[in-house]
């Protein structure tokens, strides 16, 4: 039997649905509903924005749940590698932005696209602390001071891909 995860604070949630919904780089209103349709998920407000139709069908599954773990799978459906085959640079967007909202619950999405536990975040300040151990370890390796200098922004998001090609860009 799956464990039960706790409910995600309604802005947790809220954010979660702007990221996944963004007008600019977002699902599409179709994507969303066949994402829905595809989990199972009713969408009851069919009418509204992409983000608040997609926190009204993801706040209602949680609260008939009692848990986070419907909008967890439904993450890891909409996050399925093979989706962005030719949209990398969108995964990896998307789901820098996600993994800085789902550390404060204790979660991450790893390049794989599956969703699996880390510590959590309370503040910034230890998002910035876990930024400051990659880059102890870059310097222990004698990464040039410029490339950690260019893509300090990208690291302290885990946004390797984007990191590299400011690095690249740097030298």
């Amino acid at each position: 039997m799956a464990v039960s995860i706790p409910p995600f604070s309604t802005a947790q949630l809220e954010s979660i649905c702007k990221i996944v919904a963004d007008t600019a780089d977002g699902f599409t209103g179709a994507e969303i509903a066949r994402l829905l349709a595809e989990r199972g998920i009713a969408d009851p407000d069919s009418a509204n924005t992409k983000w608040k139709r997609l926190y009204s069908a993801l706040a209602a599954l949680q609260g008939r749940d009692g848990a986070a773990n419907g909008i967890l799978h439904f993450l890891q459906h909409a996050m399925e590698p093979a989706r962005y085959f030719d949209k990398h640079g969108v995964f990896e967007d998307r789901r820098a932005e996600l993994n800085s909202v789902l550390a404060f619950a204790g979660f991450k999405i790893h390049e794989d696209g599956k969703i699996k536990r880390v510590e959590v975040a309370r503040t910034i300040s230890e998002a910035q602390d876990r930024a400051s151990r990659l880059r102890a370890g870059l310097t222990q390796r004698r990464v040039h001071h410029d490339v950690i200098r260019f893509c300090n922004a990208e690291l302290l998001e885990e946004n390797y891909f984007h990191a590299v090609l400011e690095a690249t860009k740097s030298l």
